[in-house]
């Protein structure tokens, strides 16, 4: 008979946010497969649970996927959990989760803490309709369109982003939603957790601090999109040393130029936007 895939979800940073439940199936499965075993170990160490533990992420899932699907046929059960959060979530849980379901094995989701939900409901927008997207794209192009078909979703919309990004991140959608209202949940849970809420082009978000984890919440369009105003100089400059800290080495040229292509200006008026900030 085969075994069970339990799909667990973890605290997102404070440890007391973990389920009675998913204390016991972490103790009682054969094995539990972790996208970062060292920090799965701290959680375990944390709770005195003795479970082995098997590295499960997106660099080795094509070889792991059949390997744990074959001992889950075997009879083992088996406990996917993620870094935090819910497993499947902008990470492969989902490939093993399908390739259980395409074999016959029991998958039985153990729910829990989503940071996705804690920022969307910290938010205070409405959430009748939520759209979740993940991580922007990293690439230029994709990332443009990904932006202008964020700007064109009415409902609230939640996506994560990361640290050495965020700054570039809220310069474009402030220069594309306007004073769209959004939420900025950062370390959420956490000691140091913070929730910024305002118009996207308000000031306030140009001094988030930039460490730790970060969610964003983009509130529900309460008409239809406006004419795009021009670009102030403090988005061009907060997009410009974005740009410079998370690509070092690239040079203020292709700075200049990559913020000039994404707000439609010339490498010049991005330089002289700079230069008026600072004064």
């Amino acid at each position: 008979m085969a075994g069970t895939l339990f799909v667990v979800a973890t605290p997102i940073g404070n440890l007391e946010d973990i389920t009675l439940r998913a204390l016991r199936v972490l103790r009682e499965a054969n094995l539990i497969a972790a996208e970062d075993t060292r920090r799965t170990a701290k959680l375990l160490s944390h709770f005195g649970i003795e479970t082995p533990a098997l590295s499960f992420h997106a660099h080795n899932s094509h070889a792991r996927v059949p390997q744990l699907v074959a001992r889950l046929c075997a009879g083992e059960s088996l406990a996917l959990v993620t870094d935090a959060g819910t497993p499947g979530i902008s990470d492969p849980g989902a490939e093993l989760v399908a390739a259980c379901r395409a074999a016959g094995v029991t998958v039985d989701p153990i729910p829990g803490a989503s940071a996705a939900l804690v920022a969307a409901v910290g938010s205070g927008f409405p959430l009748n309709s939520l759209t979740f997207l993940g991580f922007p794209p990293l690439k230029a192009k994709a990332r443009r369109e990904w932006f202008r078909d964020l700007a064109a979703l009415g409902t609230t919309t939640v996506f994560f982003e990361a640290p050495h990004r965020i700054g570039a991140t809220l310069a474009e959608i402030g220069a594309r939603l306007g004073t769209r209202q959004i939420c900025v949940g950062r370390e959420l849970t956490k000691a140091h957790q913070e929730f910024v809420i305002g118009p996207a082009n308000g000031d306030a978000f140009l001094a988030i601090t930039r460490k730790g984890e970060f969610a964003v919440v983009v509130g529900p369009r309460t008409s239809a999109p406006a004419v795009s105003e021009p670009v102030s100089d403090a988005v061009i400059s907060e997009a410009f040393l974005a740009f410079t800290k998370s690509t070092a080495g690239s040079g203020k040229r292709a700075a200049a130029a990559a913020i000039a292509k994404r707000f439609g200006l010339t490498p010049n008026e991005v330089y002289r936007a700079v230069e008026r900030v600072k004064l």
